[in-house]
């Protein structure tokens, strides 16, 4: 069992620092390399970098309330 949380840990771990160098080199480094350089294949537009983001924050904003809810009405259900 421990074996198998490492590598959970490991690959999350991995996808996190992925995501993190990707995005940061898309904000911080894109916007300093000409428009016609071969890189700009690899990322999408500028304005993604903004509606990306909000919308993953609105999503987790829902999916935290509606648990919140639940969690609510399962201890109402149990003190009555």
């Amino acid at each position: 069992m421990e074996l198998a949380d490492r590598a959970v840990g490991f690959m999350l771990s991995f996808i996190s620092l992925t995501i993190f160098t990707y995005y940061t080199l898309w904000i911080v480094i894109l916007p300093f390399v000409d428009h016609d350089h071969f890189i700009h294949q690899y990322f999408l537009p500028q304005e993604y970098a903004i509606l990306i983001p909000v919308f993953a924050g609105v999503l987790l904003l829902c999916f935290l309330c509606i648990f919140v809810g639940f969690v609510m009405l399962k201890s109402k259900k149990k003190k009555a």
